[in-house]
Order: C-alpha cells, then sequence, then structure tokens
C-alpha cells in the first residue's frame, strides 16, 4: 500500500520539485501553498507523513505543527528549514516535529528521515493493532494471564475450563518459565471456589523441615520458639485452592503426610492431637518427570497418581512462537505502564531475532527481556543492536566476509550485492535495509554495472 506525504511550502519550486522525486521513490504526494491549505488537506484526506516549511504565509509551520499535535499525536511531522532558522526548527522539534532538513534539501537525507518516520508510525499501528486483538482474546478467554492464540494453548485453555470446577487434584507440568502458576490461577478462576482462597507455596523455598509447618501448622510449644499455634497453608486454603509449586522437591515424610490429605481429606498440625478437616481443591506443579522420579524411587508411587488424576503440560514458548508478537505487545503494555515509559513497538529486524530464538527460560525470559529493553531504550522503537547478544545472534544470520585490502569501492559493491541477495531480489527492500533512496541505489548499480545482475 502506497503512503501519501503531505508537502506544504510557500515556494512552488518545492513543492513540484518534492512532488517529483517522493513520485519517485514510490510515495503518493498531496501539495499545499501554505498552513491553511496544508490543514484543510490533513482534516479532509488520509495522509501517513507532513513535510512543512516553516516559514509560511496565514498559517505558519510552527502553528500548523501544533495543530497536527493536538488533532493526530501519531502523525509524522519533518520541518523543512532555512540555515537562519535553525533554532526555530529546534524549537518545532520540542514541539513535536519528528526531525528538520535544511535548504538547500539534501534529498537522500530527507529520504532516510521519511522512511525511519514512517517505519516508527508501522510500528505503532502494528503494536496498537496487537493490543486490540490482545484485548479480544482476553475477552474471548475470559483471562487476562495466559496469552495465546496457538493450537496449543486453545487446547489447553479448553481443557483448564473442563476441569475447573471440578474436585480432582490437578498436576501441572512444563518447563521453568512457561507459565504453570498461571494455569493454576486460572483453574481456580474459572472454578466455584473463585470467592475462595488462593494460597501458593513453593516447596524448594523451604528446608525440609520447615515446610511440614508450612503446610500443616505447628500447636504451641510443639518444637523449641513455637511460643504460639499457627495455621498451616492447608487451612488456611479451606474453602479453596491451594497450589503446590514445585511439588517434585518435597521429601519422603512430607509426601507421606501429604497423600493422608488427599486421601482423607484430614491432618494434625505439628504438636497437636486434634484432627483437622478442610475442603481444599489441590494444584500441584513440576518440572520434572515425576514418573522417573517414581521409577528411581525418590517419590511416592502412590502420592504420584493422587496429584495426577488430570494432567496439563504446559507447551515451551519455542513450540508456539506464533504467540510470541501477542506477549511481545501484552510485556510493552505491563512494562511500559509499570516503567512509565512509551516505546512503541520493536523494528521488524528485532521481532525476527526475537522469533528466531527459542527462549530456554521461556515466558519468563521474554518478558524479563522487554521490561529491560523498555527501560534501557532511548528511541521509541526497539532496534535489533538494543537486544541481548544471544537473542541477537539466534538464527543463521548471514554474514558476508570482506578481506582486509579490499577498496571502499569494491566492498561497497559486495555490500549492495549480498544485501540485494538477502532480500530476495528486491531492490526497494534492500535499499531499506541499507539506509539508502532507492535512486540511489540503482545509480549505484549503474555505477558498478550490477543493473542487470
Amino acid at each position: 500500500m502506497k503512503r501519501t506525504i503531505l508537502v506544504a511550502d510557500d515556494e512552488k519550486n518545492i513543492r513540484n520539485g518534492l512532488q517529483i522525486a517522493l513520485e519517485d521513490e514510490g510515495y503518493e504526494v498531496l501539495l499545499a501553498a501554505d498552513g491553511n491549505e496544508a490543514w484543510k488537506l490533513l482534516v479532509s484526506s488520509n495522509i501517513d507523513l507532513v513535510v512543512s516549511d516553516l516559514r509560511m504565509p496565514g498559517l505558519s509551520g510552527q502553528d500548523l505543527l501544533k495543530k497536527v499535535v493536538s488533532s493526530f499525536p501519531m502523525m509524522p511531522v519533518i520541518i523543512l528549514t532555512g540555515h537562519g532558522t535553525i533554532e526555530s526548527a529546534v524549537e518545532a522539534m520540542r514541539n513535536g516535529a519528528v526531525d528538520f532538513v535544511t535548504k538547500p534539501l539534501n534529498l537522500d537525507r530527507l529520504f532516510l528521515m521519511i522512511r525511519r518516520a514512517l517505519t516508527n508510525r508501522e510500528l505503532y499501528d502494528q503494536n496498537e493493532a496487537l493490543k486490540k486483538e490482545l484485548e479480544q482474546l482476553k475477552r474471548e478467554t475470559g483471562s487476562d494471564k495466559i496469552i495465546g492464540k496457538s493450537e496449543k494453548m486453545v487446547r489447553l485453555m479448553d481443557r483448564i475450563r473442563q476441569v475447573a470446577d471440578a474436585q480432582a487434584s490437578v498436576l501441572i507440568t512444563g518447563e521453568s518459565g512457561v507459565g504453570k502458576e498461571l494455569v493454576a490461577d486460572a483453574l481456580h478462576h474459572f472454578s466455584s471456589r473463585a470467592t475462595g482462597p488462593f494460597i501458593k507455596v513453593s516447596c524448594a523455598s523451604f528446608a525440609e523441615t520447615l515446610l511440614e509447618d508450612e503446610l500443616f501448622g505447628h500447636e504451641k510449644g510443639a518444637f523449641s520458639g513455637a511460643v504460639s499455634s499457627r495455621k498451616g497453608r492447608f487451612e488456611l486454603a479451606d474453602g479453596g485452592t491451594l497450589f503446590l509449586d514445585e511439588i517434585g522437591e518435597i521429601n519422603q515424610s512430607t509426601q507421606v503426610k501429604l497423600l493422608r490429605v488427599l486421601q482423607e481429606r484430614s491432618f494434625e498440625r505439628l504438636g497437636g492431637e486434634k484432627t483437622l478437616q478442610v475442603d481444599v481443591r489441590l494444584v500441584a506443579a513440576t518440572n520434572r518427570n515425576l514418573k522417573d522420579e517414581v521409577d528411581r524411587g525418590r517419590f511416592r508411587e502412590d502420592l504420584y497418581y493422587r496429584l495426577n488424576v488430570v494432567h496439563l503440560d504446559v507447551p515451551p514458548l519455542r513450540e508456539r512462537k506464533e504467540d510470541i508478537p501477542l506477549l511481545i505487545a501484552h510485556f510493552l503494555q505491563t512494562y511500559n505502564e509499570r516503567n512509565k515509559r512509551s516505546v512503541e513497538g520493536f523494528t521488524s529486524r528485532a521481532k525476527a531475532a526475537m522469533l528466531n530464538y527459542d527462549w530456554p527460560g521461556n515466558i519468563r525470559e521474554l518478558g524479563n527481556c522487554v521490561e529491560s529493553t523498555v527501560v534501557l531504550a532511548t528511541d521509541k522503537t526497539i532496534h535489533l543492536e538494543d537486544l541481548p547478544a544471544a537473542i541477537r545472534n539466534a538464527g543463521s544470520e548471514e554474514r558476508l566476509t570482506i578481506p582486509v585490502g579490499t577498496t571502499m569501492a569494491q566492498a561497497e559493491k559486495e555490500i549492495i550485492l549480498a544485501t540485494i541477495a538477502h532480500c530476495g531480489g528486491n531492490k526497494s527492500k534492500a535499499a531499506e535495509v541499507l539506509g539508502l533512496a532507492r535512486k540511489t541505489l540503482h545509480r549505484k548499480l549503474q555505477e558498478y554495472q550490477l543493473a542487470t545482475e
């Protein structure tokens, strides 16, 4: 789709010259002889970018810029200025212009500015479209935490809804960072227990001697330092859901007591004689293969089968890469708000690297990556160079080796040829990658007699 550029300048030669040059670059061009005419075109036409002179009769370039920023905040405006009004052009950038170029115009520089501005606009539009898709997905799934439209995630969400209101125990498996806790949260949210407590315990966070106390509580005097009685997590979860993360880390003694609770729905506090009854739906999660742990004698077989009544496996991110753009949009929105930033999106090269990367740390690693780049961003967009090295170098990115002693002309020729080949012969795309105007690229091809290669 062709982009439309509005050129506003009271000098006819500049207007007409820019029209010819921009149309030659593949843009649609509208012309205005002053600010008032430009404003009428802006409110009545579908315009993607404005190139405006600073000094025009009637409505000046500065005043036109203020109206554009107020009414079309995402519209990029590039200012044309003479050497005597550079200070005014700098002021215009403070007021919202994306850049300025001095007269006489350097067309290659202007074209580069336009491409960058339109790329940023396109990234913003893509991000807005993803945000809308994200909100629609959240409404359809009823969950604002589990993000995904891939076949595997759709099946998982269907299974979550199907078993959410059952009383059966659920075992959630999956690699570290895939979002097992979010699945447990969704099970609770979609169940009739949603108004009850949702208690979480990370079994790996407690020493063996402390985990029993954490789960079952204790009576006063049960051990040295027990100056008062204390409820355990099972009591706190009564009427709701208890989520035991990293269940594979619990010792044999605690496994026996946990098995009894699952069988009889009763237990005693440490040091206590009174048997307590609880109504708790147990959800457990692990990144281990518990069946292997059973075979090795490290996990009780009877407890394994009590936990694994319903099994939900959360796929790793590398197996559902089509969900990455939605997840990026989700994290971008979250971390922009949390860190008071306004990053608009990732460039196509950055997104390509993120799609090539296998994300061994899964969603947790992706979220950390997005937050880091948002916090450290110096631009409205995240570029390939802003990503961590491991992600930046993901995939088999093509490289070009130029021997020492090669002339600049020969090196330039090799780079141009390699880039055109990388872009599948698309010279317009190659020009964009190289940061050249299309006419400049064609001229260089003719210079090196490469036009037909």
